[in-house]
């Protein structure tokens, strides 16, 4: 049984009833830096939901290119996830860890009987799948409409953004197969950015010093 205080902290606008289901029926989980929480294709037994560390969400094409699309944080869900467990579907993501992360499962016959029975659970899952579907929109956006190197910029203000700190500890290798590059192309651009005053490159993480100013 998970303490009731942990699903408290994380969820407090759940129905204290459905806190306390939440802790007799789930599970809390800890996962290393780098591993793979989902694979795409996988039969989905049980959602997750998120009390501390970082998770990425990727999309995979047939050769088994990453692309990233965004983040799950603490007090987050991956609504995804919980669509295809709802409608019994494998997934179509993959999810790995960023840090040490540590997760709430929840078996999936739970799913109808909480959209059903609780309000704040209906409204947690529905404002989950608005709020990664934005994130999505804004992704593609700048995919679509977007060179590299505001490509390059978007993705560092998103890490940024997301790890509320300006040091991004990353290699060009996993920014280039995130933004299906290649990495002499994003060591290019990282100079750029560095001779224009917006990062500074070291040897194990990248500093962020104003991504604000505009690429010529």
């Amino acid at each position: 049984m998970i303490p009731i205080e942990i699903i408290r902290k994380h969820f407090p606008f759940f129905e204290k009833e459905l806190q306390d289901q939440i802790a007799d029926a789930g599970e809390v989980r800890e996962f290393e830096p780098g591993e793979i929480l989902m694979k795409t294709g996988q039969n989905i037994r049980s959602t997750m939901l998120v009390i501390s560390g970082l998770i990425k969400i990727f999309r995979e094409d047939e050769e088994g290119n990453e692309f990233f699309m965004y983040y799950l944080q603490p007090g987050q869900a991956c609504a995804l996830s919980m669509v295809c467990a709802i409608k019994q579907e494998t997934s179509q993501i993959m999810a790995k860890t960023s840090a040490k992360t540590e997760v709430i499962t929840i078996p999936l016959n739970y799913m109808d009987q909480w959209m059903a029975g609780y309000k704040s659970w209906y409204h947690f899952v529905v404002s989950s799948y608005r709020d990664r579907f934005e994130d999505m929109l804004q992704t593609i956006d700048h995919i679509a409409f977007r060179n590299m190197d505001e490509r390059l910029v978007f993705y560092l203000q998103q890490h940024q953004n997301t790890l509320k700190s300006n040091i991004v500890s990353i290699s060009f290798t996993e920014i280039a197969q995130e933004l299906n590059s290649s990495r002499e192309v994003i060591s290019r651009l990282m100079k750029k950015l560095a001779e224009k005053g917006m990062i500074k490159q070291h040897k194990s993480h990248i500093e962020i010093i104003n991504l604000q100013k505009l690429l010529s």
